[in-house]
């Protein structure tokens, strides 16, 4: 909730030069089954993209599979806990066929 106020705030006071994160964010990766998911969110001007990365090790080889998409945040915490929702969307919604092509890194 605070976050909401803060990214309101930050609108109206013109606060776009913070120390809050380089040209893009990142976080610690999170498990999810089988797969590691890397928040990656890319700054744009004074808001985040939603990008990240999902990864799983099949036959001693690291699958990647990388995603962007359009939502727009004030914050990049906001970004990253929502890059991790996404990315765990995607790994139920397509199950084992997102690393069944074997290619080592894809889009998705």
């Amino acid at each position: 909730m605070a976050s909401i106020f803060s990214s309101i705030f930050s609108m109206f006071s013109g606060g776009g030069k913070s120390a809050e994160a380089p040209a893009s964010a990142s976080s610690e990766p999170q498990l999810y089954g089988d797969c590691t998911i890397y928040a990656e969110p890319q700054k744009e001007g004074g808001q985040y993209r939603l990008a990240g990365r999902i990864e799983k090790t099949v036959g001693g080889e690291v699958l990647v599979r990388n995603f962007i998409r359009a939502d727009m945040f004030g914050s990049s915490d906001d970004a990253i806990e929502c890059t991790v929702r996404k990315a765990q969307q995607i790994i139920d919604q397509n199950g084992p066929s997102l690393f069944n092509d074997g290619a080592k890194v894809r889009q998705v």
